[in-house]
């Protein structure tokens, strides 16, 4: 492996085209060399844009219609897998356009957090939720500096926050790509696996094989973080909601999704100091992205309208403008929690 890795970031999108050229402009001053992009069934526009932004240069972009009876995610990183691209790239990582990889240390890059951790042959960068700030209408905004506020460092509850993506190194220990983590593990290579969190600390040889998730309560922010915008502005998630799950039978998000990641107890501004507004508004000048960007915020807008005409969508809607931010569980109370879920039998 050369000086400068080759680094590929994986995505999966639909309906996205609102939101594609601040993502690829951070990702590119973040880093990532290549672009692996699976669009699936988009009525917006995003497909087009993708189509664009292939020939200007920026990423490589497969159609991957339905229908798809493992779900739109799972089909995408099983053509992922076989595809030249992954064969030439020094490390991958699967990601979603709601993810932006936030770094900590250096000049804020890939680069620069893999010489931070010279031995890692994997790094899961641990999910921070960034709550959707009281931002009832959707605008065209950048999600970066709209949605600034996140759960503290250290969460107990629920679980599902201490989720993380891995960006690792391509070495044919792994067979297959998983969203969260490589699959398919060479047995007779994981004594010279070496994974760290995001705060720079060894894992346990189990991480080499199986968990998802890093331990709740451990602050794993400090070199890098994955800033999770799940939620964006109320009438976006609606949007998002109609959309549906990447996961098969899931047809929509609700309620008890917000819940778990509307955290807006710190202000956490770390990843604007890595500048990418001059890559994203080149991308905007340009004469076919520009105008394709402002039909798929149209379309984004024109799709909530025409949904506050069922009475389901109006439900949600309106029980999101009922609900207050997330509170953050105590810690005792989160491992009552926990102790309820790994010892059933204590509850009678």
């Amino acid at each position: 492996m050369g000086s400068s890795p080759r680094v590929t970031a994986v995505l999966p999108v639909r309906n996205e085209g609102a939101f594609l050229l601040e993502w690829f402009a951070h990702h590119r001053a973040c880093g990532f060399t290549d672009f692996l992009v699976f669009s699936n069934d988009c009525s917006d526009g995003t497909d087009a844009m993708l189509d664009r932004l292939a020939a200007l240069g920026w990423l490589t972009h497969v159609r991957n219609d339905g229908p798809h009876p493992e779900g739109p995610q799972w089909a995408a990183l099983k053509q992922a897998d076989r595809h030249p691209l992954i064969e030439a790239s020094d490390w991958v990582m699967p990601i979603d356009i709601d993810e932006f990889v936030n770094i900590h240390v250096g000049d804020r890059t890939i680069g620069a957090l893999l010489a931070a951790l010279p031995g890692a042959t994997a790094i899961p960068l641990t999910w921070r939720f960034f709550g959707n700030a009281g931002v009832v209408a959707y605008e065209d905004q950048p999600i970066r500096e709209t949605f600034t506020r996140a759960a503290p460092a250290i969460l107990h509850w629920p679980w599902r926050a201490s989720l993380f993506k891995t960006l690792f190194r391509r070495d044919g220990s792994y067979g297959k790509l998983g969203v969260h983590r490589p699959r398919k593990p060479d047995p007779a290579l994981m004594a010279g696996q070496a994974w760290f969190d995001g705060s720079g600390r060894r894992l346990p040889e189990r991480f080499h094989t199986a968990r998802i998730f890093t331990d709740p309560g451990v602050d794993c922010f400090r070199m890098a973080q994955l800033n999770h915008y799940a939620l964006g502005a109320m009438e976006s998630f609606v949007v998002k909601s109609d959309r549906g799950s990447v996961f098969p039978g899931v047809t929509s998000l609700k309620l008890d999704y917000w819940v778990d990641r509307n955290f807006q107890d710190v202000e956490d501004t770390s990843i604007l100091a890595l500048e990418s507004a001059a890559l994203r508004d080149d991308l905007h000048a340009d004469p076919v992205l520009g105008p394709l960007h402002q039909a798929a915020v149209a379309w984004r807008k024109a799709r909530f309208q025409t949904l506050m005409a069922e009475e389901p969508w109006r439900a949600l809607y309106g029980r999101l403008l009922m609900t207050p931010p997330t509170r953050v569980l105590p810690r005792e109370v989160a491992e009552a929690i926990w102790q309820r879920h790994v010892r059933p039998a204590a509850r009678d």
